[in-house]
C-alpha cells in the first residue's frame, strides 16, 4: 500500500464523512447540550473502531455475503435512529443544559458508539468502499493490516470532522436559544427521517 493509495482513500473518505447524516445530527445535538461533545465524538469514533476490528478480522466479508445478517444489522441501526430522533424531537434541550454531566457522559458515549456502530453509511464504507483500496500480492502488507490502517484513517477523519461540527454548533448557536432549539429539532428530524427511510427501504427488500 503506497502513499498514493492512502491519499486516494483519504479523499474519498473525507467526502463521505462530510456528507451530513446521523453522525452529524448527533454531533450537533451534543454540541448544543454543553460539555458532551468530546464524549459524543469519542463514542462515534469507538463505533467505527469496532467496524475496523471486525473488518480486519474478516467478519465484514462474512456480513457482506449474508444478506439476512446485513438486513438485520441495517434494520437495527435504522430502528435505533428512529427511536433516538423521536427522543430529540420530544426533548430538544437548551444550549448548555447538560444536567448530571458526571452521570450522563457514559450514556452520551454509548449512544455515539451505537449510532456509528449501526450506521448504514458506516456499513457501506467498510463493506463496499474500503475493499477497493486493498492491494493483494507479494510485496504488500497483509490485508488485515491494510484494513486496519484504512480504518484508523477513517476514524481520524471522523474525529476531526465531527468534533469541528459539534464545537461550531456550540459556538455559533450557544447564545441563540431559539435557533439552537430549531437546529436540534432539525437534527432529531434528520435522524428520524434517515432511520425511517432506511428501515422502509430495507424491509421492502424482504
Amino acid at each position: 500500500m503506497d502513499s498514493g493509495t492512502l491519499i486516494s482513500f483519504l479523499a474519498v473518505d473525507l467526502l463521505l464523512v462530510c456528507v451530513p447524516g446521523a453522525d452529524w445530527a448527533y454531533a450537533i445535538s451534543a454540541g448544543l447540550r454543553g460539555g458532551s461533545v468530546g464524549w459524543a465524538v469519542g463514542g462515534l469514533v469507538t463505533g467505527y473502531a469496532l467496524h475496523t476490528t471486525l473488518a480486519a478480522a474478516g467478519l465484514a466479508v462474512l456480513v457482506a455475503g449474508s444478506p439476512g445478517l446485513l438486513t438485520a444489522l441495517t434494520a437495527a441501526g435504522a430502528g435505533y435512529l428512529v427511536w433516538l430522533g423521536w427522543g430529540v424531537l420530544r426533548n430538544p434541550g437548551m444550549p448548555g443544559a447538560d444536567q448530571a454531566v458526571e452521570t450522563s457522559r457514559g450514556r452520551v458515549f454509548l449512544r455515539g458508539g451505537t449510532i456509528s456502530g449501526l450506521n448504514p453509511k458506516g456499513l457501506l464504507l467498510y463493506l463496499s468502499v474500503l475493499p477497493q483500496f486493498l492491494v493483494t500480492g507479494a510485496g504488500h502488507l497483509p490485508v488485515p493490516v491494510q484494513t486496519a490502517t484504512l480504518g484508523v484513517l477513517h476514524m481520524a477523519c471522523c474525529a476531526a470532522v465531527y468534533l469541528t461540527v459539534g464545537l461550531l454548533a456550540r459556538a455559533v448557536l450557544g447564545a441563540r436559544p431559539a435557533a439552537a432549539r430549531a437546529v436540534t429539532r432539525t437534527s432529531g428530524a434528520a435522524m428520524l427521517g434517515i432511520g425511517a427511510f432506511l428501515l422502509v427501504q430495507r424491509l421492502a427488500t424482504l
